[in-house]
């Protein structure tokens, strides 16, 4: 994991001090054609922490359609499908995107080549549910007030956010890539015309052990 997390942090690296920090997750895709291991958060299986999350809020009716953020290699959004959700998922990378079709040639997920800070307009205020993970804590910090309010855009009246992070206290370091969140900024999310339902601190599974947050939001405004 470290060696591959390292070859993430130099593309990282690398774009940020290009000024262009949104590059390197095509770059970093169109690698791991070649060499599958090299995406630190490729575990191609669904997230544990999801299924945590989603079964702690489980008494929540979510609705029909539902939208995956930063999709990955898919493994996320076809979960989403298995529950029942007509549902869509989306990354900027288009090699990412490739390989969800390659992988689920039979899905029912829409899977869609996009940037969330220059969403499709048919996509706003139109999904019940929007599932963020992970996705904030690999963008530089200042484009994470963006990112939150472009993620609350997707939401329609009623919907949901379920959203997991790594997480810091509000004066660790942030460290390097991925970067933490912390409680304040997750609170952003609360500024965007959302209640908080439901929110965990805690320290998962992973070895080393990592901790995160996860909440659900309603969207009530």
């Amino acid at each position: 994991m470290d060696s591959r997390r390292n070859q993430a942090r130099k593309l990282a690296t690398a774009a940020v001090d290009a000024n262009k920090p949104l590059e390197w997750f095509e770059q970093l895709y169109s690698l791991s054609v070649s060499d599958g291991a090299i995406i630190p958060w490729a575990d191609r299986c669904i997230n544990p922490n999801l299924i945590k999350l989603y079964d702690s809020v489980n008494h929540i009716h979510f609705g029909k359609k539902a939208i995956k953020v930063g999709c990955g290699l898919g493994d996320d959004a076809e979960w989403l499908a298995s529950k029942g959700f007509n549902t869509s998922a989306f990354d900027i990378s288009p090699t990412a995107i490739s390989e969800c079709r390659k992988r689920f040639p039979q899905s029912k997920v829409k899977y869609t080549e996009a940037d969330l800070f220059n969403l499709p307009s048919e996509w706003l205020e139109t999904f019940d549910l929007v599932q963020e993970s992970y996705t904030l804590q690999v963008l530089p910090p200042e484009l994470r007030s963006q990112a939150i309010s472009s993620i609350c855009r997707l939401v329609a009246t009623g919907g949901y956010i379920l959203f997991i992070t790594r997480a810091r206290g509000e004066d660790e370091h942030q460290g390097q890539m991925p970067w933490p969140l912390t409680r304040s900024e997750v609170n952003q999310f609360a500024e965007n015309g959302f209640q908080k339902l439901f929110f965990s601190d805690y320290i998962d599974n992973e070895e080393p052990s990592v901790r995160r947050f996860s909440a659900c939001f309603r969207k009530v405004v």
